[in-house]
């Protein structure tokens, strides 16, 4: 008999966006495409494909148009683009984008370093966001970063978070996502934010955002997933962090998800497959593999089905 955690629980896989943001190799608009739709052909439910950051902040987000620009809109119905302005949502779907990730962070010290601009600002540009990704027929995410700790102002009130939710210039996003930008919430911490924004805030789709800095990222997305988020973020072996948060490390491993929830589309031919594209794209970036799954799929206990046979 199969057992999963939750069948409900998808991945987001956001290697090419949150997971490259911090490294010190590019990768080609080919290259983006082929690890995009290798994971699309695997199964992934939906992916992060870039960041309309700009580049001379973020160099390994350069060429996300031209890698929106290539997908096909069947594969761009399944990928999101991280935007902070109503010009990213402008210039995303110039370029054929369809799904929105409009992100801003609860503390202003964050969103002054990240996106140069008070978290006020932030939402006060939200509504020109979201009616430019109506125009289109697209759809938009309100994305709190920073919604336990910062690293400039320490502990976020769970308040800060849920008055956000509550804006009425955010009325119009489909999901909310809920970031543990820093990976230094507990599970307790993350079930508890989780539930009130269930039950306090706008009916919307939940998404957790987890890093694993503190070794905590499954468990906080579990505990996510069981207090009402529909979808989980993570990143191949775990690559990433971001370079506007001091003490952030890579995200939470999507090997390590996925092995923990066990989706119905996922068997262990198919984690097979996962492993070995992640431990090609990390061997490219000169990154090391952080992924408790992936390091068992290489142990040498062939008895079990998910560890990998060669």
């Amino acid at each position: 008999m199969t057992l999963s955690f939750e069948s409900r629980a998808l991945l987001r896989d956001v290697t090419l966006r949150d997971g490259l943001q911090l490294t010190g190799k590019m990768l080609t608009t080919d290259r983006k495409l082929e690890i995009a739709r290798r994971l699309l052909e695997l199964g992934v439910p939906a992916l992060e494909v870039g960041s309309m950051a700009r580049p001379d902040l973020v160099p390994p987000m350069a060429n996300t148009v031209e890698v929106i620009t290539e997908l096909t809109p069947d594969e761009l119905d399944r990928c999101w683009v991280w935007v902070a302005t109503p010009r990213h949502v402008e210039k995303a779907a110039a370029a054929g984008a369809k799904h929105f990730q409009y992100c801003f962070s609860a503390s202003d010290s964050h969103n002054q370093a990240n996106i140069g601009r008070t978290t006020e600002d932030s939402l006060a540009a939200m509504p020109a966001a979201i009616e430019l990704a109506n125009e289109i027929g697209g759809s938009i995410q309100l994305c709190i970063a920073t919604s336990f700790t910062c690293p400039f102002e320490g502990r976020v009130p769970q308040r800060r978070v849920i008055d956000i939710a509550n804006d009425p210039r955010t009325v119009g996003a489909i999901d909310i996502v809920i970031c543990d930008t820093l990976g230094q919430a507990i599970p307790a911490e993350v079930s508890s934010l989780i539930s009130r924004v269930q039950w306090e805030t706008p009916q919307r789709g939940i998404v957790f955002h987890g890093h694993d800095t503190w070794g905590l990222g499954v468990a906080n997305s579990l505990a996510a997933v069981a207090a009402g988020a529909m979808t989980v973020d993570g990143a191949l072996g775990g690559l990433g962090g971001c370079p506007f948060a001091p003490g952030a490390s890579g995200n939470t491993a999507s090997e390590d998800l996925l092995f923990a929830t066990r989706p119905e589309w996922l068997s262990p031919s198919t984690f097979e497959s996962l492993v070995q594209l992640s431990e090609a794209t990390l061997a490219e970036l000169g990154e090391p593999n952080r992924s408790k799954a992936a390091e068992g799929a290489r142990s040498k206990a062939n008895a079990f089905e998910w560890v990998i046979r060669e």
